[in-house]
């Protein structure tokens, strides 16, 4: 079986359209944060060796290894959120007609939804790292693609916030509440600092495109 990530796009949305439960939102956000890490890594391409961007040169040469190496840990992150999720189906789908066939198999799921939970809180906290790069490059990048800064920022942001919902959905059924709400602050804490900067850049770029 091919693995997702070395599906073309076609295939991967006529899958993503389809009565299969995977890939679903969960995928399709690391795919976005994925094209936010691309973009920013695109506007260090595009800055790095002009003499009109010298000054910045250093700082986006490590801006660029960073994004490459965000940009193939949430390509990873497509197939760690479909083997996750099935890893909660699966448990659900366990035996359940004896009392030791209930107990083991809802030691299963809430295994399960405890790694259902981090899959999507990973791929949130690596959206996070995106945002910072793509401000970086939205405003001392090549003013030509300035809008792919821009881009970048708005898709990795849109990323963190869809890896949100995926932990709300999971979290919210584990009975460790201790390791639930300490999952849910963590990405409190990912969403509230995201936010402003993430605004912040697009009107930057919008600004100077109008």
């Amino acid at each position: 079986m091919t693995a997702i990530k070395d599906s073309s796009l076609e295939t991967f949305l006529a899958d993503l359209a389809s009565r299969a439960a995977t890939p679903g939102g969960g995928s399709a956000a690391a795919v976005l944060g994925a094209m936010g890490a691309a973009l920013s890594a695109m506007v260090c391409h595009l800055t790095i060796g002009k003499k009109k961007y010298a000054s910045v040169e250093a700082e986006l040469r490590g801006v660029l290894e960073r994004a490459d190496d965000l940009r193939l840990r949430l390509v990873d992150a497509i197939a760690e959120d479909v083997a996750a999720f099935d890893t909660v189906m699966a448990a659900y789908g366990l035996p359940k007609g004896t009392e030791a066939q209930q107990q083991a198999r809802h030691t299963a799921i809430q295994a399960a939804l405890r790694d259902a939970t981090d899959a999507p809180l990973a791929c949130a906290t690596l959206c996070r790292e995106v945002i910072d790069l793509a401000a970086v490059v939205s405003e001392k990048g090549n003013t030509a693609v300035i809008s792919d800064g821009g881009v970048a920022v708005l898709c990795a942001h849109a990323a963190l916030r869809s890896s949100a919902l995926n932990v709300y959905v999971n979290a919210k059924n584990i009975d460790d509440r201790a390791f639930a709400e300490g999952r849910l602050a963590r990405l409190a804490a990912l969403l509230e600092s995201a936010g402003a900067q993430a605004e912040a850049t697009y009107e930057s770029v919008a600004a100077a495109l109008r």
